[in-house]
């Protein structure tokens, strides 16, 4: 991809590459050798530049630590059988950031400032990209307010980062979700779309309930009934009934605008498959495991891209989903994702980006 932003580069003087095990990778906690960093003074972007990852100087004050002005993306880099490095759908990234920014009263990004940074972050630490299947290069870009001010109100200044991090398959195997029908993720006229730090942090309380329990995720429902599923705590999820594909609308402010999910869905169109956005009812996601006539469930995400779900808990019953066949789309989407993203598919959609 061509850039048209000239960057100054500061590289590190010691890379952690020789140090790190690239056949043991946990998700997140290895970091590659650069970010990029631009700065928003003035109502405009500034100082563009791509240094050494290092830990941040923040004021005591600052005011993404007391009212959390903070939003983020997640996307990845794969390498393909020829050594060269493909990015997934980076513009729709771009795109829902400004959204997200929108909504937290944050400065829109200019692509060229997302896009070039993000681009030529990657070019620099290229070798951070693996090349054993399944593993990929997380990007992380993030944005945060920097005013040094105590008072409720949008800052006047903020920092953008980007940085990377090489990372294996976030869920290792199909996972267990249990319905939450007591705590909210989202109401109508918050946050819920926007990707948002508060979300997360919202959300942990109840996750971890969960966890102690034996489950691996929530299923989040409707902030006023508790009756309608809405998605999961790491990702949009899908249910498939009767041979028809149901998932959650995102045009009602409370859920994310998964990019995964749109993915999924253009997918699901290009095969004919029977799908329909709107919202799947608790009671209908009992009767349809009861019957025996819920075929497949599964959530896509970019970290999780396809997971398998294999168990439901609903009101304290925990229901055991059939065996997928071979043939079962969630398995021949995730193989289709797969291809493109490592390039040994066409990618008709023009997903990617090389860089």
């Amino acid at each position: 991809m061509k850039t048209s932003l000239a960057i100054p580069v500061t590289k590190t003087q010691s890379s952690r590459l020789s140090q790190t095990d690239f056949s043991n990778l946990v998700f997140g906690k290895t970091i590659s050798d650069h970010m990029f960093v631009a700065d928003y003074k003035n109502g405009e972007w500034t100082d563009l530049r791509i240094e050494p990852y290092a830990p941040l100087d923040l004021s005591p004050s600052n005011a993404t630590l007391h009212y959390g002005q903070s939003i983020f993306e997640g996307l990845k880099a794969y390498r393909n059988d020829a050594g060269e490095i493909l990015v997934f759908r980076a513009d729709a990234n771009w795109k829902r950031m400004n959204e997200s920014a929108e909504r937290m009263c944050m400065p829109s990004l200019p692509e060229e400032v997302f896009m070039d940074g993000l681009t030529q972050l990657v070019e620099l630490d290229k070798d951070w990209v693996p090349s054993a299947k399944g593993a990929s290069l997380y990007i992380r870009p993030f944005m945060f307010a920097m005013d040094e001010y105590i008072g409720v109100k949008p800052s006047d200044t903020y920092k953008f980062i980007i940085f990377t991090c090489p990372v294996g398959n976030y869920y290792s195997k199909p996972v267990s979700v249990k319905v939450e029908t007591k705590f909210t993720r989202a109401n109508e006229g918050g946050t819920g779309a926007a990707k948002t730090a508060g979300n997360y942090a919202a959300s942990l309380y109840p996750a971890l309930q969960a966890q102690k329990a034996g489950y691996d995720q929530l299923l989040w429902t409707d902030g006023k009934s508790h009756s309608k599923i809405e998605e999961s705590g790491t990702m949009n999820v899908m249910f498939k009934i009767n041979g028809k594909i149901i998932t959650a609308p995102i045009d009602g402010g409370t859920i994310l605008k998964g990019i995964t999910r749109n993915s999924v869905i253009q997918l699901a169109n290009d095969w004919n498959e029977e799908l329909e956005e709107r919202f799947l009812t608790v009671t209908e996601l009992k009767e349809a495991l009861e019957a025996g006539t819920l075929e497949e469930a599964f959530g896509t995400g970019t970290a999780a891209t396809i997971a398998h779900i294999f168990k439901i808990n609903i009101d304290g019953t925990d229901y055991i989903l059939p065996e997928k066949s071979e043939n079962a789309f969630s398995h021949r989407v995730l193989a289709a994702l797969d291809g493109i993203k490592y390039g040994t598919e066409a990618d008709p959609h023009e997903w990617i980006i090389k860089i």
